[in-house]
């Protein structure tokens, strides 16, 4: 009798497991549900394409027909609502029942909405899918003045989208830098800068107290804490993810702001895994739990959990320096592993468009930023993952190239 796979998700996670499985095992049925309309697109692109820099065709990766060449089941437009794992099934709103022999949850989140008055008005957005990014596209191309709020990762592509898009735009940061959490200031005015040369204006210690809208309910207006107040007729929030779990009450998974796997992408329960956004996975680099959204570390769990779901006892472990690279500017940027993490950390800014920090955690690289230069990046996250203590040497990561061997060596002499 076939193996009976159940995959819930169509990101980059749940595509890759799926392949992955149908590569090992051709006999085996392989399912996917999404309650997206749409098959796996690249989340990476699809800022570019609301940029008005890309058209949507190479946005998307797979069609329907490429899982029906592979005899992949894929179930679009379809919501799951329980998961009964001693049965092993996975209920559907729709009445379907699968059952399954091994399931993953590769269900991502849904970005926060901000909780204060108005936030639900015409013409502020969230950036998730490629549904968000035609919805933004549109609505920055008739916008002239916009506001934008969460200093991290995901807000500064809505920063960018303003600039590609010619709006004026403020962007509303809570503390006094952007990501200050991976940046220090002298870091992070690289990117103020930056910023600014778009006509996207950073605004510290700040962010929204309420939004004022007109009478047809469309924004026109940011007011901070502060109560000092930008005019907009366009939003962009980023301030975080709500994973989608809702539906695993009762199922036994054990659940904490996301899904608590081990280095095998295993839950607690025999049989579910789960992959990408949502896993709180034992990271073995860093040495204790982790998340990270990034679409290669996204990538390599779903291939890691499609492996394991197949073989009879764990085979692949998940050992994984993510990166993530921002190319909005006329300057590289790449962040890796887990630089907002660590006990310590050594910075260097090398000229006004020049800088890195590397993230430290009981004298081993956890992580890390370059901006202008990205060239030590190998060996900074081959550092990384061989957990090479560099005490001792801390400046050595400061040079413009990085020599593992001479950091190995001198490990092994102490």
């Amino acid at each position: 009798m076939c193996a009976s796979h159940v995959i819930i998700g169509d990101g980059i996670a749940g595509s890759s497991a799926a392949e992955t499985i149908r590569e090992a095992d051709p006999e085996a049925d392989v399912t996917v549900i999404t309650e997206e309309g749409e098959a796996l697109y690249n989340r990476i692109l699809i800022k570019e394409f609301a940029k008005g820099k890309l058209p949507e065709a190479p946005v998307s990766i797979h069609d329907p027909d490429w899982y029906a060449e592979r005899d992949i089941d894929l179930r679009l437009d379809t919501v799951v609502t329980e998961v009964d794992t001693d049965a092993r099934e996975v209920h559907t709103y729709e009445g379907d029942v699968f059952e399954y022999d091994k399931l993953l949850v590769a269900t991502g989140g849904t970005p926060t909405q901000l909780p204060v008055d108005n936030s639900d008005a015409e013409g502020i957005h969230h950036f998730w899918t490629f549904e968000d990014a035609r919805a933004i596209k549109a609505d920055a191309e008739a916008a002239e003045k916009g506001v934008v709020i969460g200093a991290g990762l995901l807000g500064i592509d809505l920063a960018a989208i303003c600039g590609a898009q010619d709006v004026e735009a403020h962007y509303l940061m809570r503390g006094n830098a952007w990501w200050r959490y991976a940046l220090s200031e002298e870091g992070a005015e690289i990117i103020h800068d930056a910023l600014r040369e778009m006509d996207v204006t950073p605004v510290f210690d700040s962010g929204v107290d309420h939004f004022e809208t007109d009478d047809g309910g469309r924004i026109t207006a940011a007011v901070d804490p502060n109560g000092e107040r930008f005019e907009a007729d366009f939003a962009g929030a980023a301030i975080g993810l709500n994973f989608n779990t809702e539906f695993l009450r009762g199922s036994g998974l054990e659940l904490d702001d996301g899904i608590v796997v081990d280095e095998y992408m295993r839950t607690n329960v025999d049989d579910v895994y789960a992959a990408g956004d949502i896993t709180q996975f034992h990271d073995v680099i860093l040495g204790d739990r982790a998340q990270n959204g990034a679409w290669g570390s996204a990538k390599e769990q779903g291939s890691v959990a499609g492996t394991n779901m197949v073989a009879d006892a764990p085979e692949e472990e998940f050992r994984w320096v993510s990166s993530y690279s921002i190319t909005h500017f006329d300057f590289p940027f790449l962040s890796f592993g887990h630089p907002t993490l660590g006990d310590d950390s050594v910075e260097k800014k090398y000229d006004e468009g020049t800088w890195r920090r590397v993230a430290l955690k009981e004298g081993r690289v956890v992580g890390g930023v370059l901006i202008g230069d990205l060239a030590a990046q190998s060996g900074l996250k081959k550092l990384a993952r061989k957990q090479v203590d560099v005490r001792g040497n801390e400046d050595l990561l400061l040079e413009e190239q990085i020599d593992v061997d001479a950091f190995e060596e001198t490990a092994a002499a102490e």
